[in-house]
Parts: C-alpha cells; sequence; structure tokens
C-alpha cells in the first residue's frame, strides 16, 4: 500500500497524465512538492460543465420516468420496497408489515423513495423519482471528483459523460429500488475522501511555511477536519442503505492513516508512521467509524419513536446500559443477517438472472427486469418491451484491462490516484467471494460502477498526454480520446431502448443481445 505515496510537481497541466507522486526533488520548496498540481483555475467554467452535464443527465434519466410498469404496478425487486415506502408515509415513516419477511434493509432508503410517493403518488414516478434524482447529482459529483483527481476540467466533464451513458447507472436511476441511494452516498463519501486529503496536504504545507511543521517529531496537530467527518456522515448513511456500506467503511479508513503517515513522510516529519498513529488514528476512528455508526443508528429514528414498528418490541428485558429498544435492533438485526447468511441458490431451482461475482466486472450476465411482448407501436404486428440491466460495453468489457492497468500505476508507479480507484471499485467487488453459495445478482455492482467510470477517465488521461507534449502528440490524444467517447455514447444509444422499456420489434430485440449469457 506504499503506492499512497504522493508530493507531485505544483506545475498546473490540464489532464492528469503527468506523474502524480513524485518525491521531493533535492533544493525543491517542500511545501510545493506535498501540494502537487494546483487545481485548474477555471473555477466558474468547471461549475457551468457540471451543471450542464447535471442537467442533461437529470433530462436522461426523467424522460418518461413512470414507464414501464406491471399494468400499474411495480416490476422486478421494486414490488418489495416501494409497497414498504407506502407503508411509511401511511404510518409516520416506520414500517409495521413484515412484507413477507422481507423487511431486510435499513429504512433511509425506503423513506427516500416514499418521499417521491408523497409529491406523484403511489405510481411509476412517484417510486421512481428520487432515485432518479440522486442519479443525477451523481453525475454533478462525479464531474466535480474527476476534476479533483486529474486537475481537468475537460476530463471532469468525459467523467460525466461516461457516467450518463452507463447502462447500469442509468436503469438503476429509473429504479425504485435501493442501490442508486447506496451508489450515491460511497461517491459521496469517496469525493469527501480526496478533499480531505487535499485540505491535510494545505494544512501540512502551512506547517512547513510557517516553521512549527517539526516542533513534534510526530509533526503537527492539523484540527478538526471537515470533510473526513463529512466522509464518515456519507458512509453511516451508506450503510443505513444497505449494509454492504461497511465495506467501503474498512476501505476507505485504511486508506485515510495511509495517506496521512505518507503526507507526514512528504513533510518532513521524523516519525510520520507513528505521527499518524498518534495525530490521526484516533480522530479518523471516531470521523469513519463512529459517527458513522452514530448516523446508522440514527437513522432508525422513526422505528424508536414508533409502537407498532416491524420488531420494535421484539425483546422487553433490559440489556447492560441500553434499553430494549436497542436491544430489540441489536435482535431484529440479528435476524436480518441470518436472512442474508441463508439466502442460498437453491440447487434445483436457481434464480434464472443469477450470476457470481466473476462475471460482474464485464457485465456478462445482465439482468431482465421487465418484458412484455404484447405491446404495439413497433410497426410490426408484434413487438417487444423490455428493460435488461447492461452495463455498456464499451466502458465495462475494458473492466479488466482498466483494473490490471490501475494495479499496475498503484504498485508500479506509487500513483496514488489509481490506488484511490482501485481501492474504492475492490471494496464493491471482493467481499462478493466470501460466500460464493450466496444468491447474487448482477446490480450489486451498481456502487461499483462509478469507480470503473474514473479508472477509465484516470487511463484516457494519460492517453489524452501533457499540454506541454506537443501539438500533434496532444492532437492525437484528444482524437482518440474524442473517438472513444463518441464510442461510448453511440453504444448507449443502441441500448436505448431496452434500458427504457420501448417497443421494439422482436429482430431489434434479438440484435440487442449480444452475447449467448444475455439471453
Amino acid at each position: 500500500m506504499t503506492a499512497l505515496v504522493t508530493g507531485s510537481d505544483r506545475k498546473s497541466d490540464d489532464n492528469a497524465e503527468e506523474e502524480a507522486n513524485r518525491t521531493t526533488a533535492p533544493g525543491s520548496d517542500p511545501a510545493e512538492s506535498l501540494l502537487g498540481r494546483p487545481m485548474p483555475t477555471d473555477r466558474l467554467r468547471g461549475w457551468i460543465v457540471a451543471g450542464v452535464l447535471a442537467v442533461i443527465g437529470g433530462i436522461v434519466r426523467l424522460q418518461n420516468l413512470g414507464y414501464p410498469t406491471n399494468n400499474g404496478t411495480p416490476v422486478f425487486d421494486e414490488k418489495h420496497y416501494t409497497p414498504q415506502a407506502w407503508q411509511m408515509l401511511r404510518n409516520g415513516w416506520y414500517e409495521d408489515n413484515p412484507g413477507y419477511e422481507l423487511t431486510v434493509h435499513p429504512p433511509l432508503t425506503k423513506q427516500l423513495i416514499a418521499i417521491g410517493e408523497w409529491l406523484f403518488g403511489y405510481d411509476g414516478w412517484g417510486w421512481r423519482f428520487s432515485a432518479a434524482i440522486l442519479g443525477t447529482l451523481m453525475v454533478l459529483m462525479i464531474v466535480r471528483i474527476a476534476r479533483r483527481l486529474t486537475r481537468s476540467t475537460l476530463l471532469g466533464a468525459v467523467a460525466g459523460v461516461l457516467l450518463i451513458c452507463d447502462g447500469v447507472l442509468h436503469l438503476m436511476s429509473r429504479m425504485g429500488m435501493l442501490d442508486i441511494f447506496i451508489s450515491f452516498f460511497i461517491l459521496a463519501a469517496f469525493g469527501c475522501v480526496l478533499l480531505d486529503r487535499d485540505q491535510m496536504r494545505e494544512r501540512l504545507a502551512i506547517s512547513i511555511r510557517e516553521g512549527w511543521v517539526n516542533d513534534s517529531i510526530y509533526g503537527p496537530r492539523l484540527g478538526f477536519r471537515w470533510w473526513r467527518f463529512a466522509a464518515g456522515v456519507s458512509l453511516g448513511l451508506a450503510c443505513a442503505s444497505k449494509w454492504n456500506g461497511l465495506y467501503w467503511i474498512a476501505a476507505f479508513g485504511l486508506m485515510t492513516v495511509i495517506w496521512d503517515a505518507t503526507a507526514r513522510r512528504a513533510a518532513g516529519v521524523a516519525n510520520p508512521w507513528v505521527g499518524a498513529f498518534r495525530r490521526d488514528l484516533l480522530p479518523g476512528l471516531w470521523s469513519l467509524l463512529v459517527v458513522p455508526i452514530l448516523v446508522y443508528v440514527a437513522s432508525w429514528w422513526a422505528w424508536f419513536a414508533s409502537e407498532t414498528a416491524v420488531d420494535r418490541h421484539l425483546v422487553s428485558s433490559w440489556w447492560g446500559p441500553f434499553g430494549p429498544a436497542l436491544r430489540s435492533l441489536v435482535e431484529y438485526s440479528g435476524n436480518v443477517l441470518g436472512f442474508h447468511e441463508t439466502l442460498d441458490t437453491k440447487p434445483n431451482d436457481p434464480h434464472p438472472w443469477e450470476s457470481k461475482p466473476w462475471t460482474w466486472p464485464m457485465g456478462l450476465r445482465p439482468m431482465l427486469f421487465h418484458w412484455d411482448n404484447t405491446t404495439t407501436g413497433c410497426g410490426e404486428s408484434q413487438c417487444v418491451s423490455a428493460t435488461m440491466l447492461i452495463g455498456t460495453p464499451a466502458m465495462w468489457w475494458l473492466a479488466i484491462p482498466v483494473l490490471a492497468w490501475g494495479l499496475w500505476r498503484m504498485f508500479g508507479r506509487m500513483d496514488w490516484r489509481y490506488a484511490a480507484v482501485v481501492v474504492a471499485y475492490l471494496a464493491g467487488l471482493l467481499p462478493w467471494f466470501i460466500n460464493l453459495d450466496r444468491q447474487m445478482y448482477f446490480f450489486y455492482m451498481t456502487p461499483v460502477s462509478a469507480f470503473l467510470i474514473l479508472g477509465l477517465v484516470l487511463a484516457l488521461g494519460q492517453i489524452l498526454g501533457k499540454a506541454g507534449d506537443g501539438y500533434e502528440r496532444r492532437g492525437t490524444g484528444l482524437l482518440v480520446v474524442a473517438i472513444y467517447v463518441g464510442l461510448v455514447v453511440a453504444n448507449f444509444v443502441w441500448l436505448w431502448p431496452i434500458l427504457n422499456g420501448e417497443s421494439i420489434t422482436n429482430a431489434r430485440w434479438q440484435a440487442e443481445l449480444w452475447l449467448p449469457s444475455w439471453r
């Protein structure tokens, strides 16, 4: 994990290809080296680009949002969560119906779905509106995050276009399910962690310039780190959406500890690792472990305040310093954990669209969410309307080489940017290999999708080249990037009918199914 060492050249550049991890050269300003390249100076343009792309993403996600439905009822796993959200509106933001024993996720996302149902009623628009809004905000976030990672407004814009055109994030933003919500909070936490990294290095640079960096062999105290605290809040909200947010708590926590130590080393601290443990570890545990736990427990506020919520009075005895309500939540959570641990694939009756995690990076086994072969309007006597969860192949089929390149840059070139993206990507993928007997589905990759996009953008930044590479090199790089982005957009347009349930001919439906495993 020494790949997280930083200390890049301060030279301003419009892309991220330049080595981002150069150690301090003899005679150079350690504060300048610690800070790395500055952010682009086009702040207003950066926000305008992000805003315009978010508006485009919103239009793409909100168009015809109420379609398709199953004769006016939810499709696929919407049928679990949207009725529970409707119950919350009736009850006061908590669930009182076991829902066929499937009340097995925290309440936050269903409360967010309920907001849309409160605005528009119990229909497709209502139960999908909140997901579409958060999916739109992810466009805004990834533009800003990619811009910070690469120090390039252009590459930030590329990230926004790629996210708009990702089939997984597009369709999950148009479903009344839970996964787009955890994706939003995980991406927000990642952005906060990046901001915290920059903020810490700025404070260390100030300590160098003012001469108090070595007042202690452990380095200076850096004050309260609000962005790290915000990351903890976001991670708590992610866990309040689905429990697998825990994986990113561990990943981001480890990553920030290493960033702290390597930043102190780059600042010239005598004992940087001990300093990181003495100065940063306990505050980091508070922000990235205790705060998420507190946020998670607070997300059950309506459940605690109720008398009839699911398992609210599961136990009535006191448990140590905690009351029966908290003990009931612990017992309830244990039952939920047991449900997930025993949700195994039936040997003789597997789900037709189940898949295992080794197929997920390239999206080799997508999922059919909706199917109707009785529609009209395609110009032939028999038409097909379907929605299928497919990762845009022009991006997803590059996942393995992008991951391999990221690992090389992470360990071979000590590039912290690739390390951050690879760690975030693997945090969402590797834990699913622990229990391969469990039922698993491709939509579990939804929170990982944004990090595939960021990995692609970093690689595109290297293809683009540096501003000082010369007109021919720079022009060729720009052409390659433009062609690739155009290919992604064209691929997304081709998939559009089966991402949105449009009425198409059977021949067109067959033409959409590129691989045997897609059938």
